[in-house]
């Protein structure tokens, strides 16, 4: 299976976690690397979309389509959808009832990039940071230039806040507000666990050992037995508040799941052809009911999306503001560039983000993090740090080298996250 081959070892790992590689492990990387054969077919590695977007942008491949052009077919896919609410129209908005879309992209063949953040009113915000890199000498545009610059180029001005968005809105400013986005972060000094009363346990891994030494730690989905009960109350109490607002009996159950857990479907896809073209491109709403101007890892190259044409690409979903501190999506094509398979440059980058609050599990338990991952051979990885969502469902990705298929994720720790911010 190509996220299990090795070909080279992984090297010794540091105290401080970091990968260092001998002189001589360096050049049979780079001589490794040189080697690599692009793959016979094309390969996209993606989120599972629940549409055939996968399946077309593979045939524009196959057809000779840039791979740029096939990624951004899916995340189009996606935006225009206005039932998907953690992407384009429709997306979950701001405190403030605002639609905010971020983006970045990264195209191989050229080694170009472009990124906007925090644009409203314009739905394909993918698109628009591709012509960031094809109309000026920039890489970023973010608020209202970057939507003026939309606009400037012929992209038409919309309101991305949808009705039924509307009304999941007005149900947490109703009911559930109090669970927002202010207050010290996890790692200030000033933090304190929410979730006190419930210990999470201690990991049951080494955090500066090798990836080959990791053994899965172990977290259950509701710390105590009265957290099941709780959540069946709240549900209850905030479908009562959804007949209040006029939401149909038929959605109501969706907006209250979206109060409890919301949608945090941010889309990274990336693509090679039998050239060894590769591209990547990540798009998101971002975050439910953020604080307005809040940017994420999306639209962030080395983040939320990185791709170099020599190595690979890389992006990643789940806890922005983790992932912007370990560089997530540029650290994993440089543990690849140093002979780390795709699924061990994930994992490593997993452990790093654990070692970042010195394997605590009341604050890792409050995170989630996936990544997409894709070698210029065609090897690929899936990497989660929890088992399943919150809602229970394993935590997979969707891949198409030729036959499309859902596979479950690598993870760190069985079961899942818990709600954060609390209730």
């Amino acid at each position: 299976m190509p996220t299990r081959r090795s070909f080279l070892s992984l090297g010794a790992m540091t105290a401080a976690g970091i990968v260092t590689v001998p002189d001589a492990t360096s050049a049979q990387a780079i001589d490794a690397l040189k080697q690599m054969k692009p793959p016979a077919k094309p390969v996209i590695v993606t989120r599972v979309t629940g549409d055939n977007t996968i399946q077309d942008a593979y045939k524009m491949l196959l057809d000779g389509a840039d791979t740029l052009s096939a990624a951004h077919h899916v995340c189009l896919g996606r935006e225009n959808d206005p039932t998907d609410h953690s992407v384009g129209i429709g997306g979950l908005p701001n405190e403030e009832g605002v639609v905010e879309l971020d983006s970045c992209c990264m195209h191989g063949p050229t080694r170009s990039a472009g990124s906007v953040g925090g644009v409203q009113n314009i739905k394909n915000v993918c698109l628009v940071a591709r012509k960031v890199f094809e109309h000026t000498s920039h890489v970023m545009l973010v608020g209202k230039g970057a939507e003026r610059f939309a606009v400037d180029l012929g992209f038409p001005s919309e309101n991305l806040l949808t009705e039924d968005a509307r009304k999941v809105w007005m149900l947490w400013k109703e009911g559930n507000s109090q669970m927002d986005w202010w207050g010290p972060g996890i790692t200030g000094p000033q933090w304190k666990d929410p979730y006190g009363d419930r210990p999470a346990p201690k990991p049951t891994m080494d955090l500066h050992g090798p990836t080959s030494q990791l053994r899965p730690g172990t977290i259950p989905r509701h710390p105590t037995p009265d957290w099941a009960e709780f959540i069946r109350a709240r549900a209850l109490t905030l479908a009562r508040m959804a007949d209040d607002l006029d939401i149909p009996a038929a959605n109501r159950q969706f907006a209250v799941e979206q109060i409890l857990w919301p949608s945090t479907g941010t889309i990274h896809v990336s693509a090679i052809n039998p050239k060894g073209e590769i591209s990547g491109a990540t798009t998101t709403s971002g975050l439910a009911w953020k604080i307005p101007g809040r940017l994420g890892d999306s639209p962030v190259i080395g983040a939320g999306c990185y791709t170099d044409q020599d190595i690979g690409s890389a992006g990643a979903t789940g806890s922005g503001e983790e992932n912007i501190k370990v560089a997530g999506a540029h650290t994993i094509v440089e543990l690849m560039r140093q002979g780390l398979t795709p699924h061990d440059a994930g994992m490593e980058t997993l452990r790093r983000i654990v070692r970042n609050h010195n394997g605590d599990m009341t604050r890792i338990r409050l995170l989630d993090m996936e990544y997409y991952i894709l070698r210029k051979d065609g090897a690929y990885a899936g990497c989660s740090l929890w088992s399943t969502s919150p809602t229970g469902k394993p935590r997979a990705f969707a891949v198409h080298d030729g036959t499309y298929r859902v596979e479950k994720c690598a993870y760190l720790f069985e079961g899942s996250s818990i709600a954060w911010p609390p209730f």
